[in-house]
């Protein structure tokens, strides 16, 4: 329509010469006749629909050699009526600037309307950035939040989201904190005087409580923030909550050292690094009740019950298993610690916490073993009991990577939008 008019201001049809005959009808002191309107319309009232009058004027005197002369009679100064019987309709009533004037309003309002339709900023403001999963500091610039939808390859045969999801989720927080603080160097999570130093960020503790597992389809909300650990350390911290019902989905807390990325040796924080990092610190703890008390090593026995040994030999690192830092990434070593856990603990119970003590990285040519160690009465039929169980995965050459001690619940309920996998046909 828009375009329709446009066209018709610029290049008029036979239906426009009535509007270049209004347009002309002015007198010389520049006013309309008095029965025309604004519009240029006749408003005589009781004139014929079909032929309508209007004002004829005289053209302008032509020039010959510098003289003018008239070569109309001396009634051509006189009114006359002119019969037109041109269709009645919107276009060739309308002056020239009327129409160019109503295409640009035509204009402008269909441009409008199509930005309307384009506003896709939420009612909340605050949740614009998540909306597209950016995450935002808040709280002073002392906590980062991120929001992430469960995605039906992160839930397990039990239908929730594993405990390597939430772990992958904590992970991407700590990286986009930094990222988002404008500290992110050249390193994975390392900021601009670490890069300086070759100094990379690896940890050594991680302790989580899990109260929930999420669903596919939950959106859960992941807060983070940061604070010392002595002289040479950093802790960082996880509150994961519901988003819709902001129930408590897990609660982290993890202690990071530096190494140098070179020598793989530990190193002491440099002052420089301090005051990047430093005026982030909060000094809030996810968990008060930390576990400090040296992790039991699998084969001794659990508040004094017969133990029994699980072992998984022949764990390689694949090669996606590394992280850019050409170590395998911390959380992978859950899945290697879980798959020596017996399976009658893994269908029946669900993991409601855990503590990892990180003794030494690894690469990719290791080749390791994982043992589990659990308490007698949970492989014997007994399911609606805790268990505890204690973990090592260690190289098959008998160093130490990773030491765990874990705690088990018995599984929830858990509702689902049906089974994802496959059914055979019935016979007929």
């Amino acid at each position: 329509m828009a375009g329709s008019l446009a066209a018709s201001a610029f290049f008029p049809g036979p239906g426009a010469s009535l509007a270049a005959s209004a347009k002309t009808s002015k007198n010389m002191a520049g006013e309309l006749p008095d029965n025309l309107s604004v519009r240029g319309i006749v408003a005589k009232p009781g004139a014929p629909s079909g032929n309508m009058q209007v004002k004829a004027q005289a053209q302008a005197l032509p020039k010959v050699n510098g003289t003018k002369h008239n070569h109309k009679n001396a009634s051509a100064d006189k009114e006359e009526a002119m019969p037109y019987s041109a269709p009645k309709t919107f276009y060739n009533q309308l002056p020239d600037w009327s129409m160019l004037l109503a295409a640009v309003t035509t204009i402008f309002l269909a441009a409008e309307k199509q930005w309307t339709l384009l506003d896709w900023k939420p009612k909340k403001p605050d949740m614009l950035v998540d909306t597209f999963g950016f995450g935002r500091i808040i709280q002073d610039g002392l906590v980062f939040r991120q929001n992430f939808l469960i995605r039906s390859y992160e839930i397990g045969a039990d239908r929730t989201a594993s405990v390597e999801t939430l772990m992958n989720h904590l992970q991407e927080t700590a990286l986009n904190h930094v990222k988002t603080a404008g500290l992110l160097g050249d390193g994975f999570g390392a900021t601009p005087e670490m890069s300086k130093r070759n100094l990379i960020w690896v940890v050594s503790k991680i302790q989580l409580l899990v109260e929930q597992y999420p669903s596919w389809g939950d959106m859960v909300q992941v807060d983070t923030w940061v604070a010392a650990a002595g002289k040479n350390g950093m802790r960082r911290d996880w509150h994961v909550r519901d988003y819709n019902s902001g129930r408590t989905i897990l609660r982290a807390t993890s202690v990071w050292v530096m190494m140098n990325k070179n020598t793989r040796r530990l190193s002491k924080m440099p002052d420089e690094v301090r005051a990047e990092i430093g005026p982030y610190f909060n000094g809030r703890s996810a968990i008060t009740d930390e576990q400090s008390e040296k992790l039991a090593k699998p084969g001794s026995t659990v508040d004094g019950d017969a133990a029994k040994q699980f072992i998984r030999k022949g764990l390689t690192p694949r090669w996606g298993d590394l992280d850019v830092n050409q170590h395998v990434n911390n959380v992978k070593y859950i899945g290697w610690i879980l798959e020596s856990a017996p399976i009658s603990i893994l269908e029946k119970h669900e993991l409601a916490s855990m503590t990892l003590d990180y003794r030494k990285e690894c690469g990719r040519d290791s080749v390791l073993q994982s043992l589990t160690t659990v308490a007698g009465e949970c492989v014997d039929g007994h399911p609606d009991s805790t268990i505890q169980c204690d973990h090592l995965l260690q190289l098959e050459s008998g160093a130490d990577i990773v030491k765990a001690h874990t705690e088990w619940r018995p599984k929830r309920a858990h509702g689902g939008e049906g089974n994802m996998g496959f059914f055979p046909a019935e016979s007929a």
